[in-house]
């Protein structure tokens, strides 16, 4: 080991449901350090959900980043000249980190009017288990079975 492992910094809980994990989906949302207007798209965004779906959006968004969440996925590894993808399973931080950057990667491409329309819309297909961040975790998935035959030469 060359150098040791950078400390993991601890995130405060989001103001209004007092969720760490809400933190750091505004902080992937945030651009140019401008948090408080992250949390308003997010919180907006909830609210949508709410008003679209009649349930808790806060519920409603965990559902959604449930279906998003990749089990396993895969890994490029050489093997005597030739490159595998090699499947191997997603680290719980990863799948967290994965699972943020599809949400708002695929809200972002969406063509509806606000940011906070995209992210709601996103979300609530994302719960139903449909919408292109749910279809992204299925290919990933797709990728990792058709390779499933190069497993043993697992990634050190």
């Amino acid at each position: 080991m060359r150098k040791s492992k950078p400390k993991k910094r601890l995130l405060l809980p989001d103001p209004k449901f007092h969720d760490v994990m809400v933190t750091r989906f505004v902080n992937s949302l945030m651009y140019d350090g401008k948090k408080s207007i992250a949390y308003d798209i997010f919180y907006d965004a909830l609210a949508i959900v709410e008003k679209r779906t009649k349930e808790n959006g806060l519920d409603t968004w965990k559902k959604a980043m449930g279906n998003v969440a990749p089990y396993v996925e895969v890994k490029s590894r050489r093997v005597g000249g030739a490159t595998f993808q090699i499947p191997t399973e997603v680290r719980p931080e990863r799948k967290l980190a994965l699972t943020i950057r599809w949400m708002l990667n695929y809200s972002r491409k969406r063509n509806e009017k606000s940011m906070a329309e995209k992210l709601a819309g996103e979300i609530i297909a994302a719960s139903k288990g449909e919408g292109a961040s749910v279809k992204k975790k299925e290919d990933t998935h797709k990728m990792a079975e058709a390779n499933k035959a190069f497993a043993h030469f697992k990634v050190a």
